[in-house]
């Protein structure tokens, strides 16, 4: 029988904001996948749970998914962590996702905080219909395609910039397209 896989939200910058039901699962699973595991080390201590915990981020997420579906299919139980958030939301993990749905492998949600969500409910802003569209693109040209390709959608947008992005010249591409109807 298989293992299954758990994406397990993490605290936005206040360790505490972590729920009952996230402890609980990073201590009883067999084996943490975390984006940074020096910073899942962090919190694993703040609240004393010991694991064996192994990298997955962007780099090798290909590589290491194959890696976690054998642990996955010999009968253990995973658990995915990102930085901050939820896994797979502009994070690792959908890859992993992907395949275990492919292979008929359970997979549970531990709901946690969400930066887009925060972003939304105190932007003041309505909120009954938005759409998220991740990270903008890096390039110039490419990021201001993205922002102009979907102007006419009568919906709030929510979009991440990486802090890269935010000490080039983003700005000028960001702008003209950053008010998008009536609030």
């Amino acid at each position: 029988m298989s293992g299954t896989l758990y994406l397990v939200g993490t605290p936005i910058g206040n360790l505490g904001d972590i729920t009952d039901r996230a402890r609980e699962t990073l201590r009883s699973v067999d084996l943490i996948a975390a984006e940074d595991t020096r910073r899942t080390g962090r919190l694993l201590q703040r609240f004393g749970i010991k694991a064996r915990t192994v990298s997955l981020f962007e780099g090798n997420e290909r590589m290491r998914t194959e890696e976690l579906l054998v642990e996955l299919r010999e009968g253990s139980d995973v658990a995915v962590v990102t930085d901050a958030g939820m896994p797979a939301v502009s994070d690792p993990g959908f890859r992993l996702v992907r395949a275990c749905a492919e292979e008929g492998i359970d997979v549970r949600v531990v709901p946690g905080p969400s930066a887009v969500i925060a972003a939304l409910v105190v932007s003041g802003l309505p909120s009954d219909r938005w759409v998220f569209e991740g990270f903008l693109p890096r390039k110039a040209g490419e990021r201001r395609a993205r922002l102009h390709a979907r102007r006419p959608m009568p919906r709030r947008r929510s979009r991440w910039s990486s802090a890269r992005n935010r000490r080039s010249p983003w700005r000028r591409t960001l702008m003209p397209a950053a008010v998008e109807g009536p609030v």
